[in-house]
Parts: structure tokens; C-alpha cells; sequence
């Protein structure tokens, strides 16, 4: 499985925006862009956006795509 990459973010304020590839994925406010914060400096910032985002793969995409309700996607 690969480790999640194109994500940054930025401070607004007392908010924090979460951009994937340059594009806002969420917006955190209060409490929550705080722990962010605190955690983002402790370690990986990029598996941290990625999980709050819900932008993470979790190993069944490959299962899916065989599954008969997705037949001629």
C-alpha cells in the first residue's frame, strides 16, 4: 500500500484548511485545528491528513472493482 501524499495545509485564523493536490478536503476549526496542529508537528502530517479527510485507500479497492454491482463502471 502506498503512503498518501499531495496533501498541505494552511492556517486561516484559528481554522485550518487540509488542501489534497491543491484543492480544500476539509476544514478544521476549534479544538480540533488545534490538536491538528499539535499532532501534525509530532509526526507524519501526511497519513494524519489523509485519515481526517477519510482520503486514504483501505485495501478493498481492488476487490470492489470485481464485485458485480460495479460490472461495466
Amino acid at each position: 500500500m502506498g503512503r498518501p501524499e499531495g496533501f498541505e495545509y494552511v492556517e486561516r485564523g484559528e481554522d485550518v484548511v487540509i488542501l489534497h493536490r491543491g484543492r480544500p478536503a476539509a476544514t478544521l476549526r476549534g479544538r480540533r485545528a488545534a490538536d491538528f496542529l499539535e499532532d501534525a508537528g509530532a509526526g507524519d502530517a501526511q497519513e494524519l491528513m489523509a485519515r481526517l479527510t477519510g482520503n486514504y485507500r483501505r485495501g478493498n479497492e481492488r476487490a470492489a472493482k470485481r464485485h458485480p454491482r460495479n460490472a461495466g463502471r
